[in-house]
C-alpha cells in the first residue's frame, strides 16, 4: 500500500506538484463522469422515445380495426405491427443498462412443450476439462436440458441440448458447459428456422400467415405473432450487417441508383400513401457483388444525398430530378442509354416511324460493341469503346441534331430527340472510362424482388417494417448476386452473429463469407 507524502516535509515546489497532480486527476474523473452522464442522457432520450412508440403500436394493434382492411390487409398489418413490438424490445435491451434491465419487470414466456413425435438430436454440452481447481476429479451429477426447435423444408426437427453438471465432492464446486449464444435468447427457433422464415417472408415473399398454414401442414402450427416476433427481432440483429454492407458500397466510384415505389399503411391511418425503395448497386464490371437498399417515406430527393453522403463518383441513373442536387458536388452523372432506346422503340411501336428505326439501329451497334466486350478488363473495352463505339455516337449525334431541326415540337418524334440530345453529354460518359455501364438495366435487375413482393405484400404497415424489409432484403440480394444459396447464408449468418466481434463484422457480409466448417463429431 503507497504511503501518501507528509505535506510539513514537502517542499513549495513538491506541494505545487502535488496540487496540480490532483487538479489533473480531478479534471480526468470530471471528464469520465461527464462522458457517463452524457450516455446516460442518450440512453435516457432513446429508451424513452422507443417506449412511447411501443405503446402506439400497441394502442392500434387492441384497438378496434378499421373496416376499410380487409381479412388479408388486417393479418398483413397485425404481423408488420408484431414485428415492430419485438424490433423495438430488441433494441430497447440494447439501449439500456444492466441496472435498467433488473428493474424492469420480468415477464416469463409461456413455452408450449415441442410434439414429443418430432424426431430429435441431441446435442451435448460438457466443460473441457472435469478436473477442479482443488486437484480433485469432479463427478457428474446432473443435467439441464433444453429444446430448440429446428426446420428443413418440409420437416420439423427438435435440438435437444444436455448440459451436464459436474461438482467436486471436496470443495462443491459446480461447473456447466454453457449453451452457445443466440440471436434469440432463450427462444426456442435455431438459426435455422428463423433463416427459413426471413428466406420465406423476403425472398419467396410469403407472408407470415402463409407460412403459419405451411408450418401446420408440416406438423406444428407456431402463430403468425411468434413468427412476427422471432422477424423483428432478427431484423434488429441484422441491421449492423446491411450498415457495414453500406459503407463497403460506398468505396467504390461507380454505382448504380434507382428507386420503385411500396405503398405504406402507417399504423392508426385509413389508406396509404406512397414510400419508396431506393436501390444502390455496384456495376457488372465491379469485382464487389453488391445491392443495398434503402426504404424511405417519400421520393424526396434528399434522401438519395443523405445514403450518398460525401460520396465521390459516378453515378449511374435515370433523368430523375432528386438525383441531380448531388451533380457537381463531386458526384458525376451517368445517363442511361436504355432509357434512351426506350423512347424510340416507343415510337417505332405507335407508328412504325423510320426515323425511330434508323435511331434503334445506331443505338443497337453500340449495345452489340457492349456485348463483344462484357467480359475484357476495363482498360480493354474503353480502348475499344473508343476506336468502335465513339465514331458511332459521334453520328448519331449529328443524325439527331440535323433531323430535330425537321420535325414539329410537341411532336412524338420532337420528344424522343429532346430527350438524348439534352442528355448527350452524361448518355455518352460511358465511353471514356471501361468501368462504367452504358445504361443502368443492372439495377433496375435488383429492383425487381421489391415489385414482386408488393403483389403479396399490399404494403408496408410502417416504416421501421419498411427498414427492416430493405435491411434483410439487402442481405438476401447480395447473397445471390455472390453465388450464394440465401437460406444457407442466413443460417450459418444468424448463428455466428452473436459472438461474432464487432471489428470482424465484415467477414459476415456477402462477399466475404465462408461457411463455418462444422466440428468433426
Amino acid at each position: 500500500m503507497t504511503q501518501r507524502p507528509d505535506i510539513n516535509q514537502l517542499s513549495a515546489d513538491q506541494l505545487r506538484a502535488l496540487a496540480t497532480e490532483l487538479m489533473d486527476s480531478l479534471d480526468a474523473k470530471d471528464q469520465v463522469l461527464g462522458l457517463k452522464e452524457r450516455e446516460l442522457v442518450r440512453s435516457n432520450a432513446i429508451i424513452e422515445k422507443l417506449t412511447h412508440e411501443v405503446a402506439i403500436l400497441k394502442r392500434h394493434k387492441y384497438a378496434r380495426r378499421s373496416e376499410q382492411l380487409d381479412a388479408v390487409q388486417g393479418k398483413l398489418l397485425d404481423e408488420l405491427i408484431d414485428s415492430d413490438l419485438a424490433a423495438i424490445e430488441a433494441e430497447l435491451d440494447q439501449a439500456m443498462t444492466e441496472e435498467q434491465k433488473a428493474a424492469r419487470p420480468k415477464q416469463k414466456p409461456k413455452r408450449t412443450p415441442l410434439p414429443p413425435e418430432l424426431p430429435r438430436t441431441l446435442i451435448h454440452h460438457e466443460p473441457d476439462n472435469t478436473q477442479c481447481q482443488c486437484g480433485c476429479q469432479l463427478k457428474r451429477i446432473g443435467e439441464d436440458v433444453s429444446e430448440k426447435l429446428d426446420y428443413v423444408p418440409g420437416e420439423f426437427t427438435v435440438e435437444r441440448h444436455i448440459r451436464g453438471k459436474w461438482a467436486c465432492d471436496k470443495c462443491e464446486t459446480l461447473i456447466q458447459a454453457p449453451v452457445p449464444a443466440q440471436v434469440i435468447d432463450k427462444g426456442i427457433p435455431t438459426s435455422g428456422l428463423l433463416a427459413q422464415v426471413l428466406v420465406a417472408k423476403y425472398a419467396d415473399h410469403l407472408p407470415l400467415y402463409r407460412q403459419e398454414r405451411i408450418f401446420g401442414r408440416a406438423g406444428l402450427e407456431i402463430p403468425r405473432s411468434t413468427l412476427a416476433e422471432w422477424v423483428g427481432a432478427c431484423g434488429v440483429q441484422l441491421q449492423p450487417l446491411a450498415d457495414a454492407l453500406r459503407n463497403t458500397l460506398l468505396e467504390h466510384n461507380v454505382l448504380h441508383a434507382d428507386e420503385t415505389p411500396v405503398s405504406m399503411l402507417a399504423p392508426g391511418k385509413k389508406k396509404t400513401h406512397k414510400a419508396y425503395v431506393w436501390a444502390y448497386c455496384t456495376t457488372p464490371f465491379s469485382d464487389l457483388k453488391a445491392t443495398v437498399y434503402d426504404f424511405a417515406p417519400s421520393r424526396a430527393g434528399e434522401h438519395a444525398r443523405t445514403f450518398l453522403g460525401d460520396w465521390p463518383g459516378k453515378l449511374v441513373c435515370d433523368d430523375y430530378a432528386g438525383y441531380k442536387a448531388g451533380f457537381g458536388n463531386g458526384i458525376i452523372e451517368i445517363g442511361c442509354m436504355a432509357h434512351a432506346r426506350r423512347k424510340f422503340y416507343d415510337l417505332h411501336e405507335a407508328n412504325k416511324s423510320e426515323l425511330a428505326a434508323k435511331a434503334l439501329e445506331y443505338i443497337g451497334t453500340l449495345y452489340e460493341i457492349e456485348r463483344d466486350t462484357k467480359d475484357l478488363p476495363p482498360d480493354k473495352r474503353q480502348e475499344i469503346r473508343e476506336t468502335k463505339a465513339r465514331p458511332i455516337a459521334d453520328a448519331l449525334h449529328q443524325w439527331m441534331l440535323a433531323h430535330r431541326q425537321k420535325v414539329p415540337d410537341g411532336s412524338g418524334t420532337a420528344k424522343a430527340l429532346d430527350y438524348s440530345l439534352k442528355r448527350w453529354e452524361a448518355l455518352t460518359r460511358y465511353l471514356d472510362d471501361g468501368a462504367v455501364p452504358i445504361d443502368n438495366n443492372w439495377v433496375e435487375n435488383q429492383i425487381r424482388p421489391w415489385a414482386l413482393g408488393r403483389s403479396n405484400w399490399l404494403f408496408a404497415g410502417s416504416l421501421r417494417s419498411g427498414r427492416r424489409a430493405a435491411a434483410v432484403m439487402t442481405l438476401i440480394q447480395s447473397a445471390k448476386l455472390n453465388g450464394h444459396d440465401p437460406y444457407a447464408y442466413l443460417k450459418d449468418v444468424l448463428t455466428r452473429l452473436p459472438t461474432q466481434k464487432n471489428n470482424a463484422i465484415d467477414e459476415l457480409l456477402p462477399h466475404n463469407w465462408k461457411p463455418a466448417i462444422p466440428d468433426k463429431v
